[in-house]
């Protein structure tokens, strides 16, 4: 589907879990946030969807799956992989669900 599509469909899946976009403050707490971070490598600059996500590379919790699915991954908008910027987030703890805390020590991810 188009990326448009994609969108329309990921708010529609959150609406049905009961978001209401009117009654949130922005970057504030939400009942669901499904965000579009890649779309194969487009670059998609709408007002409505940016892709990949602007902020998927400071955020640990997305950073580090992604380098652990894709490590050759790339980011569409510079050519560089994304798990070369792991070193940028390794202040931000990030928790598995069924395990322990992950953290970082000398730029290497460690239980």
């Amino acid at each position: 589907m188009a990326p448009a599509e994609l969108l329309t469909r990921t708010q529609a899946v959150e609406a049905s879990f009961g978001r209401d976009r009117t009654k949130e403050r922005r970057k504030g707490p939400r009942s669901l946030d499904v965000d579009v971070l890649l779309y194969g490598d487009l670059v998609i600059d709408l007002p409505e969807l940016l892709v990949p996500h602007p902020g998927m590379t400071e955020r640990a919790f997305v950073l580090v799956p992604l380098a652990e699915l894709s490590p050759a991954l790339v980011d569409p908008r510079d050519g560089q992989p994304f798990s070369r910027r792991l070193g940028d987030v390794a202040d931000q703890g990030i928790y598995l669900h069924a395990g322990p805390p992950l953290y970082c020590r000398n730029d290497a991810w460690k239980q």
